[in-house]
């Protein structure tokens, strides 16, 4: 058979993965925070894309404000007019005497300190207050300007080093120390290494770190978490050999092996209960009660409120709306000056698709939403003990898109519902049967339910695995027994034997 080259006509459709279609996808599934950092950097590079300027935004109070200075209309004129002879006039014409009398009351000044002139220091302190965001007219002010700033655990720590550290070198040692703590108190480095550092005795080293262990909070400046609950221990004088040997022992404690315990302590099982308990009062995280980072509040994207005749009103949240321009003024201005028309041509391009990308993105992201809260409207209404099993599927087929658009607009956006905030996957979970055929029941509803079962039991009365499919049964829900230890695992919820070990020890803590 010979080699040759031929020409053939063929006719195929492919799907082809354009930039500006890959834009687009990337942009349904940005967060917030990202989709403002993408436009920034789009309205950098591209000359035709601007933000909008608050002139625009507030056209009506410019019209207001454009007025010449000293010109009055006639219907201002006739509101002063009108004021000046109403009845709460505070001019210098008598009307306090008259308002004295025919009310019989006293309106003469009962603060004497109205006409003292102000000392000399006050223009400076107006100033000052002036100059704080939103000026001296008590309006469009942060309240978060004036909100005290939070106390680190290194500078909490810094503040009582002195008291305990008279030496200057002690006090260098002890800063290395403090700038070797983790978040939770622990301190990450070995004190040796320290003290070899700054050119001290490892001894000195250790001596510092020492008397840094007795601060505030307990427990600080531990190396391991046995060590950490031994020195707040100490502080109680409750060390003794039996704690010791206990604190030795966590990963016994851990597994639960109170009967090897009681053997390695040399107590029983009443002294082990009130060891257990004095360990559960100990801080195992010190430093966690100070603030390390500055918490971010969640942007809803989605708002969704009750209206009038009783259906739910889902809106996009307006301050997580993207707001770019295209300025085609400017456009027509530069090309008709003779400027580089095929550059503007590709700006003016890539701008308009861009503002077409996000008003695509917010409708998809509201057709995604409103589907959801039409499936989810018992849960809107009852909470989540009505929450329905969804699926990605479902509320694509219903609003004719892809699953891959739809799993897209749901990841990292955030839906505000009278219930609470929520992420929108929070909404799709799996289904379980139903007893003898029922409405089926969301997993999520289901491990509410077991949750509150369990909250609800008593010391005396606690459930087992079977005691709760038996409860879900009458509820009808068609459970497993280790599909229930499998929900209640994932909840961090101990088993039986292990909660009604607890609930005995926290009782005989509570008698005392």
């Amino acid at each position: 058979m010979a080699l040759s080259a031929n020409l053939f006509l063929r006719q195929n459709q492919s799907l082809v993965m354009t930039p500006q279609l890959m834009q687009s996808i990337q942009l349904l599934q940005m967060t917030h925070f990202e989709l403002v950092q993408f436009i920034a950097q789009e309205v950098e590079k591209n000359p035709l894309l601007e933000f909008p300027s608050d002139d625009a935004e507030t056209g009506s109070d410019n019209d207001v404000q454009d007025e010449p200075h000293g010109r009055q209309s006639d219907d201002d004129d006739d509101r002063t007019e009108a004021l000046s002879g109403d009845w709460y006039d505070n001019g210098n014409d008598g009307s306090a005497s008259r308002l004295s009398e025919e009310l019989d009351v006293n309106y003469a000044n009962v603060f004497q300190d109205d006409g003292v002139p102000p000392r000399a220091d006050a223009p400076e302190l107006i100033s000052q207050w002036k100059s704080m965001p939103g000026g001296g007219d008590g309006e469009n002010y942060d309240l978060d300007d004036f909100v005290a700033g939070q106390v680190s655990l290194r500078d909490h720590l810094a503040q009582q080093i002195p008291f305990i550290l008279p030496d200057a070198g002690d006090r260098l040692i002890a800063q290395q120390l403090i700038d070797q703590l983790d978040e939770a108190g622990y301190l990450q480095s070995d004190p040796a290494d320290i003290g070899e550092r700054l050119g001290s005795d490892p001894a000195a080293a250790e001596r510092v770190l020492a008397e840094l262990q007795t601060l505030d909070p307990p427990g600080v400046f531990a190396r391991s978490l046995a060590e950490c609950l031994s020195i707040q221990l100490r502080q109680k004088d409750r060390f003794d050999p039996a704690m010791q040997a206990l604190v030795s022992n966590l990963e016994l404690l851990a597994r639960r092996d109170f009967a090897t315990l009681k053997r390695l302590c040399g107590v029983d099982e009443e002294d082990l209960l009130d060891m257990l308990a004095e360990i559960r009062q100990l801080n195992p995280k010190p430093g966690s009660g100070f603030e390390t980072s500055v918490s971010e509040a969640i942007m809803p994207d989605v708002v969704v409120r009750s209206s009038s005749d009783g259906s739910w009103l889902v809106e996009l949240n307006p301050d997580t709306l993207p707001r770019v321009l295209v300025n085609q003024s400017y456009f027509a201005h530069v090309t008709k000056n003779g400027g580089d028309y095929t550059f503007l041509s590709e700006c003016l391009q890539s701008a308009n698709w861009l503002t077409r990308s996000l008003d695509q993105r917010a409708k998809t992201i509201m057709k995604v939403a409103s589907e959801i809260v039409r499936q989810q409207d018992a849960f809107l209404m009852h909470g989540v003990d009505h929450l329905r099993p969804l699926n990605l599927k479902t509320v694509a087929d219903a609003i004719k898109m892809h699953e891959s658009t739809v799993s897209r607009v749901t990841s990292n956006k955030y839906i505000l519902t009278p219930r609470g905030l929520f992420e929108l996957k929070y909404f799709f979970t799996v289904s379980i049967s139903a007893v003898e055929g029922g409405d089926s029941h969301s997993a999520e509803a289901v491990r509410h339910r077991i949750r509150a079962l369990i909250m609800q039991e008593s010391t005396d009365a606690v459930l087992s695995d079977d005691d709760i499919v038996d409860m879900l049964k009458k509820d009808g829900i068609d459970l497993a027994r280790r599909t229930v230890a499998k929900y209640r695992e994932a909840m961090n919820i101990a088993s039986s034997v292990q909660r009604r070990r607890e609930k005995r020890a926290l009782a005989k803590v509570a008698g005392f």
